[in-house]
């Protein structure tokens, strides 16, 4: 059975952020379950909706129609929208996945959103500063890491500037791959290091 990692689309959202992570998901290579995860885009509503990228993304679903318990994890992109607070529903969908026990996976401006409804106050995070979520109210400054990327109790954040660290936390809730392949992954990828290629080419470390 198909599991879908629901990815929020709005206006301004920054395309590179969930990137990696989405083209990954969506391409079977290398993957321990081949075809056992699809990108569902989620939205305010079914409208479409234009990237910081120019992209322009027709949801699947509308916000009211997503459900935790038909999800594998949401996944939120940074926006301007987050600045503004006109994200904030998504920020709400958030704390009931989280409550429900399914993963969510928040980089850049998202993160603020999440500090605004207070999801950060008690799991170490990071973002792209400290005191960046501190301005949307965090009340979790002790827990912040100088990190690209953060997993706690359910929640993955990562600064705006690490879409493949990002990605690498992702993959690794989801088991996407063996720990091995995720390594060699991340090692082309993430560090550069054209070894990565000849590990995945010949079936991963």
């Amino acid at each position: 059975m198909v599991q879908h990692v629901h990815t929020a689309v709005y206006d301004t959202m920054a395309d590179w952020e969930v990137g990696f992570a989405t083209a990954h998901i969506n391409n079977d290579e290398w993957q321990v379950e081949p075809g056992r995860y699809r990108v569902v885009t989620v939205g305010a509503s079914r409208e479409p909706v234009t990237s910081m990228g120019g992209l322009r993304i027709t949801p699947d679903i509308a916000l009211d129609d997503l459900s935790p318990a038909d999800s594998a994890m949401l996944v939120l992109p940074g926006a301007g929208t987050w600045l503004t607070g006109d994200n904030a529903p998504f920020a709400k969908a958030a704390r009931a996945f989280l409550d429900a026990g399914v993963p969510v996976a928040a980089i850049c401006g998202a993160t603020g959103g999440l500090a605004a409804e207070g999801l950060l106050d008690d799991r170490r995070h990071t973002s792209n500063a400290r005191e960046f979520t501190e301005a949307f109210g965090s009340k979790g400054g002790d827990l912040y890491c100088d990190a690209p990327a953060v997993t706690d109790r359910g929640l993955i954040t990562a600064s705006g500037t690490a879409p493949v660290h990002f990605a690498r936390e992702v993959f690794a809730a989801l088991g996407l791959y063996t720990p091995e392949v995720l390594a060699s992954w991340f090692k082309l990828y993430g560090l550069n290091d054209p070894a990565g290629y000849y590990e995945l080419a010949g079936g991963a470390a």
